[in-house]
């Protein structure tokens, strides 16, 4: 299985990114969205952006990792 998560991309230098993801930073490769800017949304998978994203599709998909997040405790519990 393949997952994505939505990310704000903060900072771009060259063919690497930096996004933002509640608080957590990580550098990214944007190879393969050289189209990306300072502000948009991407899919992020393994370290690379695969995709750019509009604002409401990154809010959908992190509200359903959060669903997903809460699920999860709950059967923990």
């Amino acid at each position: 299985m393949c997952l994505a998560i939505p990310a704000r991309i903060i900072s771009i230098d060259g063919i690497k990114g930096v996004i933002d993801l509640e608080g957590v930073r990580r550098e990214i490769s944007l190879i393969l969205c050289p189209e990306a800017q300072v502000g948009e949304y991407a899919l992020v998978h393994a370290g690379f952006a695969i995709s750019v994203i509009d604002e409401e599709q990154a809010r959908l998909g992190l509200e359903t990792f959060e669903e997903f997040r809460r699920i999860l405790e709950e059967g923990a519990a």
